[in-house]
């Protein structure tokens, strides 16, 4: 399946108490996906229920976790829960459909 490649950093700010970080180095790594995570991010920040920065985090936390789910769909491990993923998507992708011209 052809995929759009991504390289995701992660660096630790802070600790919860606000202490500078323990970890020297961020974290890196590249991976695939068969969505167009950017414009999916900018749908989300549509959403007037989430500020931007929740809409980012959620629409890239969901796109990586469901794209290792749709590659690994046979293993066991999410069995019991894809189908109340695939719920949870149609119920989030509901609430992203633009505004009709009657509410305007």
């Amino acid at each position: 399946m052809k995929q759009h490649r991504y390289r995701v950093t992660l660096e630790h700010l802070a600790d919860p108490k606000g202490g500078p970080s323990a970890y020297d180095a961020p974290l890196r790594f590249e991976v695939g996906n068969h969505d167009d995570v950017f414009a999916i991010v900018e749908r989300m920040r549509q959403r007037p229920d989430l500020t931007p920065e929740s809409a980012t985090a959620l629409a890239v936390g969901l796109k990586l976790f469901s794209e290792v789910m749709l590659e690994q769909r046979g293993h066991p491990l999410f069995a019991g829960f894809a189908p109340h993923f695939r719920d949870f998507m149609k119920t989030l992708k509901q609430g992203m459909v633009a505004p009709s011209a009657e509410g305007a």
